[in-house]
């Protein structure tokens, strides 16, 4: 897996073109907007108003050049092609703690997509990492910050 690519559903990648767009066609206009009527109001050297507004542009126009990258970077997974004999990209993957015997069940899915709550974990996350190309019945270590935990893969899934 390249350190640039962003592993993404269709749907994912449909959301990140239309923020694109929005960010393109109405943010970039409303940050133009902002500093001409900051600049409108006097000495641009002791305007703060001025100096916020050329800030958030930056910032803006940042984010735009990053969403653009991911963008370009991005492999479009299909989940009817997923191979489901071992842990890998999409695949729903049910794992008991060895140390607490807790069961769990986590999505492994690109960075752009994790989200903890909802069950979606990064396929670059420690867990993630150590739980990519096992099979069921497989038991995963994996490195955290208080000692190595032990992971049993009990099922995969689409």
């Amino acid at each position: 897996m390249s350190e640039n690519t962003a592993y993404v559903t269709m749907e994912t990648f449909d959301k990140m073109r239309e923020e694109l767009q929005r960010m393109k066609s109405v943010d970039r206009p409303a940050a133009s907007r902002a500093i001409g009527e900051a600049r409108e109001k006097g000495d641009l050297k002791e305007n703060a108003e001025y100096d916020s507004a050329k800030e958030a542009q930056g910032m803006l126009e940042a984010k735009i050049k990053q969403l653009e990258s991911t963008i370009s970077n991005a492999k479009i997974v299909d989940t009817n092609t997923i191979d489901i004999s071992k842990v890998t990209i999409l695949t729903k993957v049910t794992i008991t703690n060895q140390a607490t015997k807790k069961t769990m069940t986590y999505q492994i899915v690109g960075e752009k997509e994790a989200d903890l709550k909802a069950g979606k974990i990064s396929a670059s996350s420690p867990i993630g990492k150590g739980l990519m190309g096992r099979k069921v019945g497989e038991i995963a270590e994996i490195q955290a910050p208080n000692g190595v935990m032990k992971f049993m893969v009990d099922n995969i899934t689409v």
